[in-house]
């Protein structure tokens, strides 16, 4: 299927945003939000093919809750932040671990082509109601890897409108996904990592499910 919406200029991450991953990861709860950025050329629909580059061994999934931006947004209060947002889908932040913890930051590991599976529609605020109670999960081959719920969130969605616009305008169709929680395939013991063949399931309450095939290149 095609993306779900026109390509954004801009896709904001939040990383470390949910209280059972900092735990897992064994990092303190972040005090201010962790922003990074996906590249939208990893940007690939619901049933479209992960593609693993040659040499990559460590691909990792993460279920994310992603908003998607309906106006021009600059230094807008929490209190009018819900104004912007246009809908919600889901997003799975696919992550190449070892040049994750080699470049010492997170931006090429988790831009790869392909690495950005959105999807499979956009849902409106009035659909969804409260996004901060949303049952999330991903299943890897039927398997539930990662189960949780959004309001485990730690900085919530009016929060990162705010904090984000403040400094870096948000324009319509960007895309802000919220972080994963607890489940990635990293803190498996031992971890498990996607692999040809594989099927990733993103699945959040109203939304849907986002599908997609893992391939090697």
């Amino acid at each position: 299927m095609p993306l779900p919406l026109p390509r954004p200029n801009k896709v904001i991450a939040v990383g470390l945003n949910y209280r059972d991953h900092a735990k897992e990861a064994n990092v303190p709860v972040p005090t201010t939000p962790v922003l990074f950025t996906k590249w939208t050329t990893s940007l690939i629909g619901d049933g479209e093919s992960i593609i693993i580059p040659k040499g990559v061994t460590q691909t990792d999934w993460e279920a994310e809750l992603a908003v998607v931006i309906g106006k021009r947004a600059s230094r807008v209060s929490e209190s009018e932040a819900m104004n912007y947002v246009s809908g919600y889908t889901c997003m799975n932040d696919v992550t190449d671990r070892e040049a994750q913890s080699k470049d010492g930051q997170w931006v090429r590991s988790k831009s790869y082509d392909t690495f950005g599976p959105i999807g499979p529609r956009i849902v409106s605020p009035s659909e969804i109601g409260d996004p901060h109670n949303l049952k999330i999960e991903a299943r890897l081959n039927g398997k539930t890897m990662q189960s949780s719920n959004t309001s485990n969130l730690v900085f919530n969605i009016p929060f990162l409108i705010a904090y984000i616009s403040a400094r870096v305008t948000l324009e319509p169709g960007d895309v802000i996904t919220t972080g994963t929680p607890h489940g990635v395939g990293t803190f498996w013991n031992p971890p498990i990592f996607m692999k040809d063949g594989d099927v990733i399931e993103i699945e959040i309450e109203k939304i849907g499910i986002l599908k997609n095939t893992v391939r090697a290149e």
